[in-house]
Formats: structure tokens, C-alpha cells, sequence
């Protein structure tokens, strides 16, 4: 949807915004190298550590001592921490195998759109910023699948700052569709589906406009990997603007309508479009996957941040 006048976007007085750098303007290593600045900045050490390992079975890397109870394997008392508190102790471990990141990224003509800040083009490959930095360390690997609806570019899973920072300028340097080309969703995520993956963390960065035919396909990769969605959203997709003329234009169909804007027209369009973001929040949680919602009118490090400390509070619990 394409509303070429709109009112600019407000924020509370005094809220700290970051925005991500507009990267086709000619600075997209200096943009690229912001976006990984204020990752690891503001973001390190929330979503990144240690994790448990998606197969059975104890791993090597030593976590805190506990008091013995019956059932524990001998072979891991402590005994120094014994000696200290008198009372037997055994040693708990965390996994510390490897994990490996898939990230598909919707990059279709809708998301070539923005009345905010940014397009969410640029908001979908900081979110991807925020995943690849904060997923890569410990020998992980991450990869990426791109669809833009005319092609689909498969990025491999490897490891190394350097291999960070190559995905992340060859996403960004993907070239955008022409209007009239129609995503595909669904068959990037049969990409990551088949051949099936060793098990790890599947993230997929969209704005998930239009009809959820992608929820099989979704379902499916629930089934085999951990699985987070991040949702792109522009204010002017929720509501109308206060206008008299507004043109309505869907990049992946070239269709125009121009509309006289009235009170009642604008509640309908805002009640169609919150009904719209109901039903994918909905598939989502049928998918099992964790549902993150980034707009391009708000700070999108704090989002994340409110995000992962709510994850690891339900997962302390």
C-alpha cells in the first residue's frame, strides 16, 4: 500500500530512537557497519550465550554446582565445592554444541515501502543485523535465504565474523523486484525445509501481507528447529492517514484505487487491518513459533530488547 501523503511520525518526548541506516544510498558499508555497532552495543548479552543443545544428553561446559540428590551420577561430584560446604555437590553442565541459524528474508516488492523512518526493507536487514551478530560467536554458523518473488538467493551456513558481514552486504545488496512481482513466501520456507537441516534455529524476517498460505510450511519447520518470526510493520498498513485524497497501490499486483477518505472509512480500514495482523499473530502461535513485531515508527533495539527479556523470563520459569 502506497499513501503518498502522510503525516510525519511522532514519538514520545525524549524516547531514544535508533533507526537503521538507509542502505541504497550509496553508504552501505558505513550503514552495514552501524547496524553491527549498535548490535553489539546495545544488544549483546540479551539474546546470545549459552544454549541448550537440541539433542539429548549432558554437554561439556561446566555451569553451577547443586547438592546431591539420589539418581546423580558419581562421576560428577564436586568434590572441592564438597569439601567447602560438607555436604555433597555435583556439577551441572550446559550443552555447548554448536548451533546453526537459518534466516529467511521476505524482501518482496511490498516491503519496498515505508512512511516512517524507514522502508521496511531497511528495518527487515536490521532485524536480520540483530540475528546474525547475535547468533554467530562460539564456531555457530548462520545462514540465509533471500526471495524477492523474481529470484531467490541461498546464502550458506558458515561461521566467522567475516562470513557475518559478507551475508549481511549481499542481502542488502540484493536487487529489488519490479512492481507487479509477487512474493512467495511459502516457497523460500520450502527451501529451508527440504533437504531437511540438522536441527537448530529457523528465523523468518516478513512483512506477512495477504493470505497465511505459508502456516504448512511454517509448521513444518516448528516441527524440526526453534523457530522465531519477526513481523514488519509500517503504520500506514494499520491505519489511514487524515486526509481527504488517499491513493491505495499493491506493488505486487499494480493495482490503483483512490479513495475519498471519511471517519467511517478510516475505523473500517483499521479494524480490517488489525483483524489482518490478529489472524497471522494467531498462525504464528498455531506454528509455535515466537512472534517478534517490529514498526518502522518505533525503536526497533528496544523492541527487541523488551522481546528477549520476556522470552528468558518465560524460560526461566
Amino acid at each position: 500500500m502506497d499513501v503518498p501523503t502522510h503525516p510525519a511520525a511522532s514519538h514520545p518526548p525524549g524516547a531514544a530512537q535508533v533507526h537503521p541506516p538507509a542502505l541504497g544510498e550509496g553508504r552501505l558499508e558505513a550503514g552495514l557497519r552501524t547496524l553491527e555497532l549498535t548490535v553489539r552495543r546495545r544488544l549483546d548479552g540479551l539474546l546470545q550465550g549459552n544454549h541448550l543443545g537440541l539433542l539429548p544428553g549432558p554437554g561439556s561446559e561446566l555451569a553451577e554446582a547443586r547438592p546431591y540428590r539420589a539418581g546423580d551420577d558419581v562421576r560428577r561430584m564436586d568434590w572441592a565445592v564438597t569439601a567447602r560446604t560438607t555436604e555433597p555437590h555435583v556439577r551441572e553442565s550446559v550443552a555447548d554444541r554448536e548451533l546453526e541459524t537459518w534466516v529467511v528474508v521476505d524482501l518482496s516488492p511490498s516491503l519496498d515501502f515505508g512512511t516512517a523512518d524507514c522502508e521496511k526493507r531497511d528495518l527487515a536487514i536490521a532485524a536480520l543485523a540483530a540475528v546474525v551478530h547475535l547468533t554467530r560467536g562460539g564456531g555457530n554458523r548462520v545462514g540465509a535465504i533471500v526471495s524477492t518473488g523474481a529470484e531467490t538467493v541461498r546464502i550458506p551456513a558458515r561461521g566467522g565474523v567475516g562470513h557475518a558481514r559478507s551475508l549481511l552486504r549481499r542481502v542488502a545488496s540484493v536487487p529489488r523486484a519490479t512492481d507487479g512481482t509477487r512474493g512467495d513466501l511459502t516457497q523460500a520456507l520450502e527451501q529451508l525445509r527440504r533437504p531437511p537441516r540438522r536441527r537448530g534455529l529457523a528465523v523468518v524476517i516478513s512483512d506477512f501481507l495477504g493470505e497465511p498460505d505459508w502456516e504448512r510450511s511454517l509448521r513444518g519447520l516448528a516441527g524440526r528447529h526453534d523457530l522465531l518470526a519477526i513481523e514488519v510493520v509500517d503504520p500506514r498498513e494499520l491505519d489511514l492517514p487524515d486526509v481527504v485524497t488517499v491513493v491505495l497501490a499493491d506493488p505486487e499486483t499494480e493495482r490503483q484505487r483512490e479513495i475519498q477518505t471519511t471517519p467511517l472509512l478510516c475505523r473500517e480500514f483499521a479494524a480490517a487491518a488489525q483483524d489482518h495482523r490478529d489472524r497471522v499473530a494467531e498462525a504464528l502461535r498455531h506454528c509455535g513459533a515466537g512472534h517478534l513485531r517490529l514498526r518502522t515508527d518505533s525503536d526497533w533495539v528496544s523492541d527487541i530488547v523488551r522481546f528477549a527479556l520476556a522470552r528468558k523470563r518465560v524460560g526461566s520459569r
